[in-house]
């Protein structure tokens, strides 16, 4: 997934908006005025940062080495998400619409 199916992805949940409250370069994605999302418009490969379930979270960078705790964010719930290509797009899509969820839920 590259950053524009990515941007237009988290774009299309309902209600998302997006900011920029950080620096020029960090776009945050918020529902709600919370954030469920995070990621650097200029890094290569694209890193998002997802809110995740604790044991969700500990599961899926068992699994998929791309997967690392959040950076600098609360690593028991939220993970950083390399797009390199060793993680199907649907994995990927699915942790976008767990963390979204979550931050709706909260």
């Amino acid at each position: 997934m590259d950053f524009d199916a990515l941007r237009s992805y988290l774009l299309g949940k309902p209600g998302a908006v997006e900011d920029f409250p950080f620096d020029s370069v960090t776009l945050v994605i918020k529902v709600g005025g919370k954030m469920f999302a995070l990621t650097n418009i200029t890094e290569v490969p694209v890193r998002i940062n997802l809110k995740c379930d604790p044991v969700k979270a500990e599961f899926l960078r068992a699994h998929y080495s791309s997967i690392i705790p959040g950076y600098h964010m609360n690593k028991k719930h939220w993970n950083t998400v390399i797009l390199d290509g060793s993680i199907p797009e649907s994995e990927v899509c699915s942790m976008i619409d767990d963390s979204y969820a979550l931050v709706v839920k909260g």
